[in-house]
């Protein structure tokens, strides 16, 4: 476990819990970096199981902390919630004026290409560094770790879950990027961060990865059926397929009148937080 020195930002009682904000200096992604937990008042007797939530373009690790109800749901089934920022940030950290490029646009993806080599290591950071320096300082068990996550982070959620089910034994989505290789956001980042081979494009493709190899658990995902971006850049079907070539067990709840936004997440975030902790054994 790492011994890395991590510095509190902020805790507030939270459902009987702790939810907080914390900083430290990440070796993946050569800057400091933020990130929330959420401790049920369970914690306080020993470690627990844990969720880890991957939030979408723009975003920090505050959007989903104030704004989905996450606590709640995770006080009642004794899991801790921890919510990483999605890219690097600071001096010497590569941007981009759009954004659905650089910084908040992270995409969970070890970049190849200058400028965005040098840091944006989002991959690497949440597989290896994250939870190593989590179950350093916090209650969680390694052993019962999930992953889930929206949009972007629903993409990174799929991926990192499918390449790594021995560190994540648990994977759901809300409205996730299922297949990046076929449509603008991902055209747009992949091509950015990793250049023209397109084989390291599909080792971060959800569809590609499913049709390789299945997970172990059923994959959760819940979709909108007035997401805005539902047609262009989601396109859920096409994972649906995928996963019936892999024989990957998966529930796609398509949700009418529901759009992209937090209204959306935190109306069904309750339903995510279940499924895990029926998986992990919380």
């Amino acid at each position: 476990m790492t011994t890395a020195t991590i510095t509190t930002e902020k805790e507030q009682r939270c459902f009987g819990g702790v939810q907080g904000t914390y900083t430290h200096a990440s070796a993946a992604t050569g800057t400091t970096m933020r990130f929330a937990v959420y401790q049920p008042p369970q914690a306080a007797e020993g470690p627990r199981p844990a969720l880890i939530y991957l939030s979408g373009l723009t975003c920090t690790e505050e959007n989903v902390s104030t704004k989905a109800g996450a606590q709640r749901y995770a006080a009642e089934h004794g899991l801790v919630f921890i919510a990483p920022d999605t890219s690097p940030r600071g001096d010497g950290v590569a941007d981009d004026p759009a954004y659905d490029l650089g910084v908040g646009a992270g995409f969970y993806v070890d970049a190849t290409r200058e400028p965005w080599a040098p840091h944006y290591r989002m991959y690497s950071y949440i597989v290896d560094e994250l939870p190593a320096l989590l179950a350093g300082r916090f209650p969680i068990r390694l052993d019962a770790l999930g992953i889930t996550g929206h949009s972007m982070g629903g993409h990174g959620a799929l991926v990192l879950g499918l390449r790594n089910p021995d560190r994540f034994r648990s994977i759901s989505a809300l409205a996730p990027i299922v297949a990046p290789t076929e449509v603008p956001w991902g055209h747009k980042a992949l091509a950015a961060y990793l250049g023209d081979d397109r084989d390291a494009w599909r080792r971060y493709d959800a569809c590609a990865l499913v049709r390789e190899r299945s997970h172990p658990a059923a994959i959760l995902i819940d979709q909108g059926e007035a997401d805005g971006f539902l047609a262009e850049q989601l396109r859920p079907e096409l994972f649906v397929d995928a996963c019936a070539a892999g024989g990957q067990a998966l529930e796609l709840r398509r949700q009418p009148g529901y759009d992209h936004s937090y209204y959306f997440i935190a109306s069904f975030i309750g339903d995510h937080i279940a499924h895990h902790a029926a998986i992990l054994g919380a």
